[in-house]
C-alpha cells in the first residue's frame, strides 16, 4: 500500500536536502521518480530545488490550480512511476493534498512531501494542515535554535535583522531564523490573543 508521508521542520533543517538525497536513491536502484516544487519559490529560481549545502535539481514547477492527480497519472501511464516527491509542500492548496492522497490511494505511488508546519507568526499553512490531517506518516526533521533547543517555530526577520511581527503569510525572500518556542515568544506574535 503506497502512503502519504509529510516530513516537517523549521527553517534550515535540511528537508530539500534529505529530498534530493531519496530521490537520488530512489534512481540509483533503476527507478523512475517525479519531483515538484511551487511556482511561487523561486528563491533559486522556477523549477528548481535548491539546499543550502549546494545541491539542486529541476522539478516541475507547479500553480495553486495544478492538477497533481492528472499530471501524475499520465505519467504513469507512460512509465512506471516509483515515488513522487514534493518540496516546500506547505504552499499546496487542500485540493492538492487531497489529490495527492489519490495518487497513493488509488494510483499505487508513494508520496512524500517536505515543508513547513508554520509560518512566521506560529499560523498553519493551508498545505501544511492537510498533510498533518491525512498523512499516512508524519516525520520531524530536527534542527537548533541558537540558544541549543530544538527549533520548532520560524521568526521572520527584515533586511536589517530586526524581528518582524505582521504582514502577509507568504513572504519569499525574506531572512527566517529557527527558534524554539519559548525564545519565538509565540504570545507575542501570533494572533491568538
Amino acid at each position: 500500500m503506497a502512503k502519504l508521508y509529510f516530513y516537517y521542520s523549521a527553517m534550515n533543517a535540511g528537508k530539500s536536502t534529505t529530498l534530493l538525497q531519496a530521490a537520488h536513491n530512489y534512481e540509483e536502484q533503476g527507478m523512475k521518480v517525479l519531483l515538484f516544487t511551487p511556482t511561487i519559490d523561486d528563491r533559486a529560481g522556477v523549477g528548481k530545488i535548491s539546499s543550502r549545502i549546494g545541491l539542486e535539481r529541476e522539478a516541475y514547477a507547479f500553480e495553486r490550480e495544478f492538477d497533481l492527480l492528472d499530471y501524475i497519472q499520465g505519467q504513469h501511464d507512460e512509465a512506471k512511476i516509483s515515488c513522487v516527491f514534493v518540496d516546500e509542500c506547505q504552499f499546496l492548496t487542500a485540493k492538492q493534498v487531497l489529490q495527492l492522497t489519490l495518487v497513493c490511494d488509488r494510483v499505487g505511488i508513494p508520496v512524500l512531501c517536505y515543508g513547513l508546519r508554520t509560518d512566521f507568526q506560529g499560523e498553519p499553512f493551508e498545505g501544511s494542515k492537510y498533510l498533518l490531517a491525512w498523512a499516512d506518516e508524519l516525520g520531524e526533521i530536527k534542527t537548533i535554535c541558537t540558544s541549543g533547543k530544538k527549533a520548532i517555530m520560524n521568526a521572520r526577520m527584515d533586511e536589517n535583522g530586526n524581528r518582524v511581527f505582521e504582514g502577509d503569510q507568504i513572504a519569499i525572500g525574506h531572512n527566517y531564523v529557527a527558534l524554539s518556542r519559548k525564545e519565538f515568544e509565540l504570545d507575542k506574535v501570533s494572533p491568538v490573543k
